[in-house]
């Protein structure tokens, strides 16, 4: 009888552990069950091309130095120097922005969120929400910005300054709302008695090497190194620092099969779609499902409209978390440094605050985004 009871108890804790790993990673199981079934429907198992390979390689890597950053110090010593100065919100959310041209949204955000979350401010969860709106925005300016607007500028063979002109009017009114609202919203603390700072003996020697393997990093975004040398931070960690490796890996695992979801509904939307008509809407409708690096490989098939094309799948960054992977970044790095139990209520107000970015985008579209499209 002790053996059955022991056998009984044993498995409802493995049941427990179960539903207890699905409810806390959801979006995982999400993706793992939506790419199992579409791969089912149109008989594909691949999970990943060669270049989304090279994404999850150089964003592990990103993971993986920001880690190192944290536990060299240098990020508390950067969080206490924007502390004490004033309108800290507000430098973080330009910052976002204009990073964000450079190096991609998923990088600024891998870079800032974590900064963010070492400052005494009263809503970070709104800070980290407006940095996440900043990062889709900023990145859509540049070329250079996100993976869609990288495919769309070397499609259609387009000059820097054409590509910009182009998204002026999407971009810019996000940069003069984004850090007054982040300002209003998640202002600093009342001054009071000098907090204990943690790690006072100073930043580690590291801090210098990791600063280096993030310029490394941020260089093969840039295509100015080839992504291989995202291992040479991998390396560096598992020989010098294994501490740095303890990154969110089932954020990584949910980008894979994100990936292989969003092939699959890419081959069966290609099956339905004959026709560019609509381009802005649907690219930007789609992209709340399936993100828009693949409705953007997906439309840029059937249209020469690349303005519309481009206006509708940076549209389409804003509102759900999967519009953007920058999304899923920023809310998960946010949730791993929060209590279980609040979850649910900043995911609501990520979406809130998503889907009115969505819809201001989408009115600039129809306001002043359609003027001059090509044919």
């Amino acid at each position: 009888m002790e053996k059955r009871s022991d056998g009984r108890d044993e498995t409802k804790r493995l049941t427990g552990s179960l539903l207890g790993f699905v409810l806390r990673e959801w979006l995982l199981a999400a993706a793992a069950a939506g790419f199992l079934l579409t791969a089912i429907e149109i008989g594909r198992l691949d999970l990943c091309s060669a270049a989304e390979a090279e994404i999850l390689l150089l964003l592990w890597a990103l993971f993986v130095v920001v880690r190192g950053l944290e536990n060299s110090g240098l990020m508390a010593r950067l969080a206490r120097r924007l502390e004490g100065g004033s309108g800290a919100a507000v430098k973080l959310v330009v910052a976002t922005f204009f990073l964000a041209m450079l190096v991609t949204n998923d990088a600024a955000l891998v870079v800032i969120v974590p900064l963010t979350l070492g400052l005494d401010l009263k809503r970070r969860d709104l800070l980290v929400i407006c940095e996440a709106l900043a990062a889709n925005a900023g990145a859509a300016l540049s070329p250079l910005g996100n993976p869609q607007n990288l495919f769309i500028y070397w499609f259609y063979q387009l000059e820097p300054l054409e590509f910009m002109r182009a998204m002026a009017a999407f971009s810019l009114p996000f940069l003069l709302l984004l850090p007054l609202l982040a300002g209003r919203l998640a202002r600093q603390r009342e001054p009071g008695p000098p907090r204990a700072e943690a790690g006072a003996a100073g930043v580690s020697a590291k801090a210098v090497i990791y600063f280096l393997l993030l310029v490394v990093v941020l260089l093969s975004v840039l295509h100015l190194l080839p992504s291989a040398a995202g291992f040479a931070v991998l390396f560096f960690a598992l020989l010098f620092d294994r501490r740095s490796l303890k990154v969110d890996y089932a954020l990584l695992f949910t980008f894979l099969f994100f990936f292989g979801l969003t092939g699959n509904l890419k081959i069966m939307l290609a099956r339905q779609f004959a026709h560019g008509e609509h381009v802005f809407l649907l690219s930007a409708l789609a992209s709340q499902i399936i993100s828009n690096v693949p409705a953007a490989l997906l439309f840029a098939k059937f249209t020469t409209n690349w303005k519309a094309l481009l206006w509708g799948v940076n549209t389409g960054g804003f509102g759900s978390l999967f519009g953007s992977f920058a999304n899923l970044i920023a809310w998960r790095l946010y949730l791993a440094h929060r209590p279980a139990t609040e979850p649910p209520g900043f995911t609501l107000r990520f979406l809130l605050f998503g889907y009115g970015a969505f819809f201001l985008a989408a009115g600039l579209y129809f306001l002043v985004g359609r003027g001059g499209l090509p044919g």
